[in-house]
């Protein structure tokens, strides 16, 4: 392998490459599973488990998206004429693709040995979990049938971001992986979901001409949205699952009450400006927000049901 062609990258690029304002979904799975072993096993929650498992969560998260970052370049998603965000270093700092990859990879052999510590003390079937986690990240981006350019890559990603690292992330705390464990994750799975098919409808005309089927391609122009409210809507529809089961307390109505009603003033506020690629970094800003608000709002829930 030779050396490194074009511009040489920065820590920004870095960042860049990696988008590391989307951490922010790998870190709210890790808050709320780890807020759920809190408020049902406080006795067995451990805080080091907790630090290892950030550790290792945000490598994967970073990794996987500098996969995505080198395949969408190298396959023509990405280009000057679509991004109009501003943030896609392989784009607009004319950096060797191959850094994105090898730093893909080189993220995830870090967080190979933080996996075999936690594993160490919550037990080896965490060390497949999270093996068979990677596998599938990296399948989400890579290889010549990506998850991600098929029109179920959202309703994935949503699973396996949202669901299955919140189920895990409470296990190796709780070492319990029943109803209510797998059951609290799905909101947060449908809203992961939402945020993705919130970028897919904004990138529909780039992504279509780089070959890719994502559900807004197959939905088409004026039907592109409807997923992002269909998934938003049945987070809270969850949520009130969740809350006639009792997996949560009824009197989690109040917060996450007040996080829906945001969450609709913001998806007007979206629809009112459009779904493309000129309003897209609003756009994801708009609902980047409403899953803070909704993770802010969740975690506060267990904290009613625990008090």
């Amino acid at each position: 392998m030779g050396a490194y062609a074009g511009a040489r990258p920065g820590i920004a690029d870095f960042l860049k490459i990696v988008d590391i304002r989307t951490k922010i979904v790998s870190v709210s799975s890790l808050l709320v599973g780890s807020a759920w072993a809190l408020a049902t096993a406080p006795e067995s929650f451990s805080w080091g488990l907790f630090a290892m498992m950030a550790a290792a969560a945000i490598l994967v998260d970073m990794g996987t998206t500098g996969f995505n970052s080198y395949f969408d370049f190298v396959t023509g998603v990405d280009t000057l004429e679509s991004d109009q965000e501003r943030f896609k270093a392989l784009v607009q700092s004319g950096i060797d693709p191959r850094i994105a990859l090898h730093l893909s990879f080189a993220l995830y052999a870090a967080a190979m040995p933080l996996g075999l510590a936690i594993g160490a003390r919550a037990g080896w079937g965490v060390v497949a979990a999270g093996a068979f986690c990677m596998l599938f990240a990296y399948f989400y981006s890579g290889g010549p049938h990506a998850i991600s350019r098929t029109p179920v890559g959202e309703f994935f990603a949503g699973g396996l971001l949202g669901g299955a690292l919140i189920a895990v992330a409470a296990f190796v705390h709780t070492q319990r992986m029943d109803a209510a464990t797998i059951l609290v994750g799905l909101p947060s799975s449908l809203i992961i979901a939402g945020i993705l098919s919130t970028n897919n409808a904004c990138d529909r005309v780039g992504d279509e001409r780089a070959g890719r089927r994502t559900l807004a391609i197959v939905l088409g122009p004026d039907r592109s949205h409807w997923p992002v409210f269909a998934l938003v809507a049945a987070t809270y529809a969850a949520v009130a699952l969740l809350a006639a089961l009792r997996v949560l307390p009824p009197w989690a109505f109040l917060p996450m009450g007040l996080s829906a009603a945001h969450a609709w003033r913001s998806l007007a506020a979206m629809n009112a400006r459009g779904w493309s690629h000129a309003t897209k970094g609003a756009n994801m800003g708009a609902i980047s927000l409403v899953f803070i608000v909704f993770t802010a709002c969740l975690i506060a829930s267990f904290a009613l049901a625990r008090a």
